[in-house]
């Protein structure tokens, strides 16, 4: 109990930074995103999202040009591009819900993100900070974004411009997000086991100081 105490403390240390800000606005875009859909909306909520994405674009830049880079913002950032993400699919779920493909294609997005999530929970509960995101993952995020903001806006029949995409061309953007978002999943592994590897190294040192002092 105490290691997590003491790893939320250290996790919110210097949180107030402007690349934080950005992500809680990239989350509180999200349900305006949403309704603007469901009001169909259908460009206005593509170009929500498109700012949401850009916020995302900034803020790891302000945050390493200005040395704002926080320990919250490494968690942080992930979990907004986790929420932004899931937000698009569960909208292109409602939107492609009469095509079976389609539907499996994205719930194995919500699999996913679901994972990360409660990995990062139970990381957190043991007293382990998931690790920032890697090159690929923001590869996977940027190519998410793009691909998913262009099938809303302009791709089957509740879109701003109507079939502008043909079908096989939003499968296709689909699977290619789906490989990506995955690859992305995987290169978190080394970064997971480094930490276990480290916390056992530290947990066997404290362990021998002990003992070592008993012997005294």
């Amino acid at each position: 109990m105490n290691g997590f105490k003491d790893n939320m403390k250290d996790l919110f240390k210097g949180w107030n930074t402007i690349p934080n800000w950005l992500c809680f606005l990239r989350i509180a875009l999200i349900p305006v995103f949403s309704v603007l859909f469901i009001k169909d909306k259908f460009l206005i909520a593509a170009i929500i999202m498109a700012v949401a994405a850009l916020t995302d674009l900034f803020d790891g830049k302000i945050a390493r040009k200005f040395n704002q880079v926080s320990n919250l913002g490494k968690m942080l950032d992930p979990i907004a591009d986790k929420l932004s993400q899931m937000a698009i699919v569960i909208i292109l779920l409602y939107k492609f819900w009469d095509n079976t493909f389609f539907k499996v294609l994205l719930f194995m997005f919500i699999a996913k993100e679901i994972l990360m999530l409660v990995g990062g929970a139970l990381l957190l509960a043991k007293g382990l900070r998931p690790a920032a995101a890697e090159m690929v993952g923001k590869v996977s995020t940027t190519v998410f974004y793009v691909f998913m903001i262009v099938i809303i806006a302009f791709g089957g029949e509740s879109a701003a411009i109507k079939n502008v995409i043909p079908e096989p061309v939003m499968i296709i953007m689909v699977v290619i997000s789906l490989i990506l978002t995955f690859a992305a999943l995987f290169s978190y592994v080394p970064g997971f086991v480094k930490q276990l590897k480290e916390k056992k190294a530290n947990g066997e040192s404290t362990d021998s100081a002990e003992e070592s002092e008993a012997a005294e």
